[in-house]
């Protein structure tokens, strides 16, 4: 079984600022999070055999809190998409190109200078396929980031044609993946996680 959660909340969260690949630690509500979503895990039974993590610090924090463990391995695949030139932008006062974008991901290509929706989607589709023996034998559990999973979802979820783009993903939220010996199946939301749409 596959177990994608997103980071608990930082400083740049609650301030509502586009974080990307900013590397900054939980705040002590994210920390909470975290363990939260690990007693959610915790509840149902579930006890990671594998954790994997962006390298940034916020989602290696949320992975040891959650998992209750500091054998968490990094993979460059696993970071945020690269927000460029808007790296740090005031998401109540987006850019109007910015605007554009976030009102239709799936149609409207990502404003120059970021990184494309479909890099994302290759690289944690590619990460996916990398790790589907270790999901298929025991629960492998990534923490990763709110774009970075839907590039997951989106991967996992044939036919999806772009709708887990727009969907908001709570901090700590977590999806799980069955896996069979045909391959990854449908994922759904396991546990729902904190926050409000921008935080």
């Amino acid at each position: 079984m596959l177990y994608i959660i997103r980071h608990g909340q930082t400083a740049k969260n609650k301030q509502k600022v586009l974080q990307g690949r900013s590397d900054l630690p939980l705040n002590e509500e994210g920390r909470q999070q975290s363990l939260d979503a690990g007693a959610a895990l915790r509840e149902q039974g579930i006890k990671a055999d594998r954790v994997y993590s962006s390298p940034l610090i916020r989602a290696v924090e949320t992975a040891k809190l959650a998992c209750g463990t500091d054998d968490v391995m990094t993979d460059e695949r696993l970071i945020e998409m690269d927000y460029g030139p808007y790296e740090g932008m005031d998401l109540t006062s987006p850019a109007p190109e910015v605007i554009a974008f976030f009102m239709d991901f799936a149609g409207t290509p990502a404003p120059e200078g970021m990184e494309q929706l479909s890099s994302v989607v290759a690289r944690t589709g590619e990460f996916a396929d990398e790790i589907i023996e270790e999901a298929r034998q025991g629960s492998v559990v990534i923490s990763t980031h709110a774009i970075a999973m839907k590039g997951f979802l989106e991967y996992l979820t044939p036919g999806s044609d772009g709708s887990y783009w727009s969907k908001y993903v709570g901090n700590c939220e977590i999806y799980a993946v069955p896996v069979t010996d045909e391959g990854y199946g449908l994922p759904y939301s396991l546990y729902a996680g904190a926050g409000r749409p921008g935080e």
